[in-house]
């Protein structure tokens, strides 16, 4: 049985090249993406078990692909993660859970509990 595909969207290339790393180690098959626009093409097109996305990204934000997401594939396991901004991570992490993430997680993760918490996702 082939392992859970995982599409992570993240404009960020030091945090795409980590995650990568760190979700291979994991035993997960991964496809990445550096916007939203692209994030949404490979949504359609490899069909990834959970998506990781962050949310401030230029072209398409994380919440427009959320909720663009959403509109397809109702049943798509979604984690958002963002590293704040101006405004601060909790406020765009509780907007990110309202358009239809099934978990948000702040920047940096603890490694140990990003591991949970998409295993939990996969696993709904």
């Amino acid at each position: 049985m082939a392992p859970p595909k995982i599409l992570l969207i993240d404009d960020d290339l030091v945090v795409r090249t980590a995650m990568v790393q760190f979700l291979a180690d994991l035993g997960y098959q991964v496809v990445v993406a550096a916007d939203g626009e692209r994030g949404l093409r490979l949504f359609r097109s490899e069909k990834p078990d959970l998506v990781i996305t962050d949310i401030i990204m230029p072209e398409k934000e994380g919440i427009q692909t959320i909720v663009e997401m959403r509109r397809e594939q109702p049943s798509t396991k979604i984690i958002a993660i963002s590293g704040g901004g101006r405004i601060g991570n909790a406020n765009f992490l509780k907007v990110a859970r309202s358009m239809g993430a099934n978990d948000v997680i702040a920047k940096p993760a603890d490694p140990d509990d990003f591991a949970a918490r998409i295993k939990r996702c996969l696993s709904m």
